[in-house]
């Protein structure tokens, strides 16, 4: 550590953040190696222009106008162009001041499971684009990336080094003994954990945690640890502002073990964490865990690991509210939901490019209603993909359905529209940060040819869309992707002026009836109040207690943030038609 060119680069770090760090390496890989690769950091922090130079560098705030938009490079594409550059045109044209950022799905060569099998992590797909589109896409908004770091390729250049004893790959993925006792590693898939490949030095048993393609990587190794730091540099310097660690619970596997969560895949991205803290503080990290809700907040830890997690409970809950006609679950659930340690946030959503996962709810919802949901959502058109429990027994993990299909009424379509938007308003009002399906902002069914066609249930909720086709829905006011499409961005708009709606303003949830949510957001400079009112019923339903109205609307009047206009509470009781959504306020 007596280089000076190793220490300049560093100066504008902390000695306390210095020695949090050279801990962490010790956890890791021993304290015998800790001083090693505490050097190796300090060479890696100069790179990318990344040093000393970053000290002025703020670290990034969110506010009520962050909205992200996920998506796909090519969800809507025309032949003509890159898709990359089609994604721009239309996100810049009909997007702008509606979302803040943008998560494309992974871009890079790719294999399998829709680009979740990763080839190259330092490439663009030439299917989608280049980096340049990569740069003028992020000129516009701000960009989410996945890090797949639990698995890679078996067509990737690390597995082939791996294959035939070449470095660095040979390094980088985790073999396993196919004689060990793994029943109680928790999997995501029904298919074999281990998988037999070849090599120069004879068969050797691979583990592969999602598919025979996808061959898990080794963080036992140093090498590996590195790799991927340079790689999340080479991100930054690309225009990533907010990094998700994909499929990051699985990351650490120690035999004898579930393999899920364990102490040392905390301490990964908790390094990860700090390593962004020094050399691209404007990033962010959101951690993928589909899983019960107590262990996905683990990632949060005491603020010093993940500054966001998705809220993995919300999009079944309200699947099960609304279908079943009754918020009791919902109201339950989010009257006992802690708020996140300070600077974190929960990313809202209720559909993504995966299923509507269903672990989240366990210790939620009885197993019952479980099965009685994934039984409701196959008799609306949809799939139910299952995993392996430990005693061999297979169990619902995910439901494959768009959350639009998922809800939508077949004998009266408008009012399945009405109870889709209900939800969609939710997930805009609770407290964090939203997060828009692609398919959910077009309002799009459920792909059954696309399903028919790959043979694999996601593909239901993976539709590619000619753009000249999109652009022809969206402009027809009576389609109801028209109809979704306009009211999205128009609230959207709407809710990034309400400071009510910042992630840090509080969130009160409220009583009004075993068939309304109902939560008030107050903004932190207490300016504004925003009273939420949801009604779960197809049916009217009817709010008695017009003495907590009048305390939020005096003058017994109060502004429609969703519709404009002006609410009346002029009599004893005031009525919510069949899943109607309010977010009501003094101005």
């Amino acid at each position: 550590m007596n280089n000076s060119s190793s220490i300049s680069s560093v100066k504008h770090v902390s000695s306390a953040k210095l020695k949090t760090i050279k801990k962490r390496f010790s956890t890791l890989y021993g304290v015998e190696n800790a001083d090693v690769l505490l050097e190796r950091f300090f060479h890696m922090i100069g790179r990318y222009g990344v040093g000393a130079n970053r000290s002025n560098v703020v670290s990034k705030s969110v506010s009520q106008r962050d909205a992200v938009l996920i998506t796909y490079a090519d969800m809507v594409y025309d032949e003509k162009v890159h898709p990359l550059e089609t994604l721009r045109d239309f996100c810049t044209s009909r997007l702008k001041g509606a979302f803040s950022a943008i998560h494309i799905l992974p871009f890079y060569p790719w294999t399998s499971d829709d680009g979740f099998s990763v080839v190259d992590y330092r490439e663009v797909d030439t299917r989608y684009g280049n980096w340049d589109d990569i740069s003028k896409l992020s000129e516009e908004f701000e960009l989410m990336f996945d890090l797949v770091l639990n698995h890679c390729s078996a067509k990737s250049p690390w597995f082939k080094e791996y294959v035939s004893g070449i470095e660095p790959g040979k390094n980088y993925i985790l073999e396993g003994d196919e004689k060990a006792d793994l029943s109680a590693v928790v999997r995501p898939r029904a298919s074999p954990l281990l998988t037999p490949y070849q090599t120069r030095i004879g068969e050797r048993h691979v583990w592969t945690t999602f598919s025979a393609d996808q061959v898990d990587l080794d963080w036992t190794s140093p090498d590996l640890l590195f790799e991927f730091l340079d790689i999340i540099m080479f991100y930054a310097s690309l225009g990533c502002r907010i990094l998700r660690l994909d499929a990051v619970a699985f990351l650490w596997k120690q035999i004898g073990t579930n393999c899920l969560h364990l102490p040392k895949t905390h301490e990964v991205i908790k390094l990860i964490r700090n390593f962004i803290e020094v050399v691209a503080p404007e990033v962010l990290i959101l951690t993928e865990t589909n899983v019960p809700h107590q262990e996905n907040i683990s990632y949060f830890a005491k603020g010093d690991e993940a500054h966001a997690v998705y809220q993995f409970p919300l999009p079944p809950l309200l699947l099960h509210g609304l279908l079943r006609g009754t918020a009791l679950h919902v109201t339950d659930w989010a009257t006992n939901l802690a708020p996140p340690p300070k600077g974190c946030h929960f990313l809202n959503f209720t559909a993504s490019h995966d299923g509507i996962g269903v672990r989240p709810l366990e210790g939620i919802l009885p197993t019952e209603e479980i099965l009685a949901l994934a039984d409701e959502v196959k008799g609306n058109g949809g799939f139910v993909s299952m995993r392996k429990l430990e005693d061999g027994s297979e169990f619902p993990y995910e439901l494959n359905a768009t959350f639009y299909g998922a809800l939508s009424d077949k004998k009266n379509e408008k009012l399945g529209d009405t109870r889709f938007l209900c939800s969609q308003a939710i997930a805009l009002a609770m407290k964090g940060i939203p997060a828009i399906y692609f398919h959910s902002l077009c309002g799009t069914d459920n792909f059954l040819e696309g399903v028919q066609e790959t043979g694999h249930n996601r593909t239901i909720n993976r539709r590619k869309w000619k753009k000249a086709e999109l652009e022809d829905l969206l402009s027809d006011e009576k389609s109801n992707s028209g109809r979704i499409f306009e009211w999205y961005a128009r609230v959207l708009r709407r809710r990034s002026s309400c400071p009510a709606f910042h992630p840090d303003a509080s969130q009160e949830v409220l009583d009004f009836g075993s068939e309304i949510f109902a939560f008030e957001r107050k903004s932190t400079d207490a300016s504004q109040t925003i009273l939420c009112l949801f009604n779960f019923s197809s049916t009217e339903s009817e709010i008695k207690q017009r003495d907590v109205l009048l305390s939020y609307f005096p003058n017994a009047k109060a502004k429609d943030l969703i519709k404009g206009g002006e609410l009346l509470f002029d009599s004893e009781t005031f009525i919510l038609r069949p899943y109607q959504a309010l977010w009501l306020s003094l101005n």
